[in-house]
């Protein structure tokens, strides 16, 4: 007879012990918050990585015009060069850089940031269509496989705030 071995889930117990894998989870959960939140950072304060100070967000710059400009001559262009610069679409991404990053590193809401990073990461590759360097694969859909691995996992449950027992009884905050 074949036995599984699951990490139960105790609602309103203590929490069970740790897999060497819920690890693997939770520093590639943290680190993949830490790619959103310092994109968010970056584009906001223009801390002269991808964004020069003069283009910040709190500068007056837009967060999404150099991105979704340059993208006017890909399948999508047009849709996408559209809403370059436009405040609302701006706010928008701003917002998701930051609850998704912030999210992901304190293990809290890790399905909804799985659902909306993956969504903006999606959006993303097809502004890009068709891809530079590869016919179909590129880094923000393998970013939204772990995403949604990282959902499945519970891996907000380790080394993060997802232990708390208000997150284990509320299942949008998982």
């Amino acid at each position: 007879m074949a036995t599984t071995v699951n990490r139960p889930v105790l609602e309103n117990g203590p929490v069970a012990a740790h897999r060497p894998v819920d690890y693997v989870w939770a520093i590639t959960r943290i680190s993949i918050g830490w790619i959103f939140l310092w994109a968010f950072l970056d584009k906001t304060f223009g801390w002269g990585f991808a964004t020069p100070a003069n283009r910040a967000w709190i500068s007056g710059g837009s967060p999404t015009t150099g991105f979704l400009k340059g993208t006017g001559e890909n399948a999508l262009g047009g849709f996408f060069s559209s809403l370059a610069g436009q405040p609302w679409v701006d706010l928008l991404f701003m917002l998701g850089l930051l609850g998704i990053g912030a999210a992901l590193i304190l293990g809290v809401g890790t399905r909804i940031a799985a659902v909306t990073g993956t969504l903006m990461l999606v959006l993303m590759w097809a502004a890009e269509l068709p891809l530079a360097n590869n016919p179909f694969l590129d880094e923000h859909l393998i970013y939204s496989i772990v995403l949604v691995g990282l959902a499945l996992a519970n891996a907000g449950a380790t080394l993060g705030l997802g232990t708390l027992p208000i997150v284990r009884r509320t299942a949008w905050l998982k």
